[in-house]
């Protein structure tokens, strides 16, 4: 394994987030990851793409159909996977009357999604929580954070940054009204997640108010949807929670099984407004292969009923959750919808102790992430078990103990 991690170190553009890493991997399979050492793991990460669990023998088993049926389409074309997926979508949609553009990954959905809403409204600002994240596209980043690192350059134009709900609400309400109306008639949209990845909820209303702000000022709601979508949260679309419908959603990630990337934008059909244009003009935008891995993968969530099961086993994990720090005073309980969780950390220095949690966690077979505000992500498959969520708390309360002194 250290000859293969260091290869990859040698090889690769280092970056904080993925290179240098420190394993490497020859299989996944349900909630397991495991190393080419043989350690297993059960995976709370995923990078919110594994939705079915790892390697869904339904969907390799589509893939392979498909590579044989039909393996490419050029742009200028259709096939009947894209299109089947895109009527799929729109059958799912909550609001009006819809259309959809597919892309190869969230962030340049994201972008799409932007261009809509800016031609659309003849309008050139868009708002964005700071401390988001929406990708990392030159304007899906600069979504994410008001003031980047000055090496790469200026930014896109016309970001207003705004208080997050998840900071101080009423805060957050007073700039987003402020920022519609300065300059008034300027703000083509709003682009927010309805639940940050963090896994801290909105206020009551916090949405409905929003949308009565978007919608008096003339500006669109846009909800990227990209971690918290498809079921993640117990319902298919978060917002669903809220009860908001915006102009347009996206979704990607775990859209294509944790196998293949694709990313979707359904955007309210008033938004087709410029045929002229090239919106989200991509070489495998309808792309058979990827579109097939989507369709299976709605096939999936549907027929194994995993949004309810979603909604049901976060249920049983939050309870769990609350048991676990009832008996060990390192937790403070969970947060969160369905299966988009976070464990939380009592006590002081979450954040130091949160990071030492993670680290020490592949130890005990667990692999995570932090989370802001004090917490480690609990984001399974939708397809664990009961047991499974027990076994996994047993893990993290072994794990928490081996870091007292």
């Amino acid at each position: 394994m250290k000859d293969l991690v260091a290869r990859d170190a040698s090889s690769f553009f280092r970056q904080t987030s993925s290179t240098p890493v420190g394993a490497a991997l020859r299989s996944v399979n349900g909630i397991w990851i495991e190393d080419i050492l043989g350690n297993r793991l059960v995976d709370l990460h995923g990078n919110t793409a594994h939705h079915l669990g790892h390697a869904h023998p339904r969907l390799i088993a589509a893939l392979k159909q498909q590579l044989d049926e039909l393996a490419f389409c050029p742009r200028r074309y259709t096939n009947e996977p894209a299109v089947l997926l895109a009527e799929r979508l729109l059958a799912l949609w909550p609001g009006q009357a819809a259309r959809v553009l597919f892309a190869t990954g969230g962030s340049d959905a994201i972008e799409i999604a932007i261009r809509l809403c800016r031609i659309a409204t003849e309008r050139p600002y868009v708002i964005a929580f700071e401390g988001s994240y929406h990708g990392h596209g030159h304007g899906s980043l600069a979504l994410s954070k008001a003031a980047l690192d000055p090496r790469l350059g200026p930014k896109l134009p016309g970001i207003h940054h705004v208080t997050p709900y998840w900071l101080n609400p009423a805060q957050s309400l007073t700039e987003i009204e402020d920022a519609l109306k300065s300059p008034a008639d300027s703000v083509a949209c709003l682009v927010a997640e309805p639940m940050r990845s963090s896994c801290i909820e909105p206020p009551a209303n916090y949405w409905k108010e929003v949308r009565t702000l978007c919608t008096r000022h003339g500006a669109l709601l846009v909800f990227d949807e990209i971690p918290s979508g498809l079921g993640k949260t117990g319902k298919f679309f978060a917002f669903e929670h809220f009860g908001v419908v915006p102009d347009a959603a996206v979704l990607g990630k775990s859209l294509g099984g944790g196998i293949v990337p694709i990313a979707a934008v359904i955007a309210d059909a008033a938004l087709d407004v410029a045929p002229e244009l090239d919106i989200g003009h991509y070489t495998h935008e309808k792309n058979p292969f990827t579109t097939r891995a989507a369709l299976t993968t709605l096939d999936i969530i549907a027929e194994e009923d995993l949004i309810a099961r979603a909604s049901d086993l976060g249920a049983f994990a939050l309870d769990e959750m609350a048991a676990l720090a009832k008996r060990n005073p390192f937790f403070k309980g969970g947060r969160g919808l369905g299966l988009l969780l976070a464990l939380e950390l009592a006590g002081e220095e979450t954040r130091s102790r949160g990071a030492a949690l993670a680290r020490a966690a592949a130890n005990h077979g667990i692999s995570t992430v932090t989370k802001p505000l004090g917490a480690v992500g609990f984001s399974p498959p939708l397809t664990i078990t009961r047991e499974e969520i027990v076994m996994t708390l047993d893990r993290l309360d072994k794990c928490a103990r081996s870091l007292e002194p």
